[in-house]
């Protein structure tokens, strides 16, 4: 089996990963994520997830030729606009007040890519989010934990103080940051398997995912 390098320095995406099982390396990369002028959400995580991997792959690293790379990235989308990641407290505060009682999507798109053949593939997975009504106040306990900072949307779904969805409708690990039933399908097509595997959704159907970019 092919050696693992997650291009990611999340430690959400970190953890989902360990938590199947699978050994893999990290590599940061480092890309401009400016969106484009008049780039579609969609097609804006899918393109960064592929700048990323091959970031790494230019990079330094021992093995990396024979390795295979995984990259994603995640973004919240209300209507047209991305909402990425705050850019400090009274940010994140407004995208929460944006946010609240009403329905957005998360997009993840993810990247394989056989740093040896340069092969890749890519895939979105998508998750319908439905926020509760917070109030200001739970808003202002939130942003002073710090725990907005650095996630899109400003908000973690995870954070059992704050917990901020009413209702998912998709894979709940892609608005974690990282959809594990796409990347499972996606590894396996490069001979790497998890050594164990979790439900991305214990109470709702099963996850899908986009076709082959």
């Amino acid at each position: 089996m092919k050696p693992l390098i997650l291009a990611s320095s999340s430690p959400r995406r970190f953890d989902l990963l360990t938590a199947v099982g699978l050994a893999f390396t990290v590599a940061r990369p480092d890309i401009d994520e400016t969106p484009q002028p008049g780039e579609a959400p969609a097609d804006y995580v899918l393109r960064l997830s592929l700048q990323k991997a091959w970031a790494v792959s230019t990079g330094s690293m021992a093995s990396l030729d024979s390795g295979v790379i995984l990259s994603a990235d995640t973004t919240v989308v209300d209507g047209d606009q991305i909402l990425g990641k705050p850019d400090d407290a009274e940010h994140a505060a407004a995208m929460l007040r944006q946010l609240r009682n009403r329905v957005h999507v998360v997009h993840t798109g993810i990247t394989l890519l056989d740093a040896g053949s340069g092969q890749s593939t890519s895939r979105l997975t998508t998750t319908r989010v439905t926020m509760r009504p917070y109030t200001d106040e739970e808003i202002a306990a939130y942003v002073a934990s710090g725990d907005p900072i650095g996630k899109a949307g400003g908000y973690a779904i995870q954070h059992a103080g704050f917990h901020p969805v009413a209702r998912l409708d998709g894979c709940y690990t892609n608005v974690v940051g990282l959809p594990l039933c796409t990347v499972i399908a996606a590894l396996a097509e490069y001979g790497i398997w998890p050594r164990r595997t979790i439900t991305c959704s214990p109470t709702r159907p099963p996850c899908e995912f986009g076709p082959q970019v």
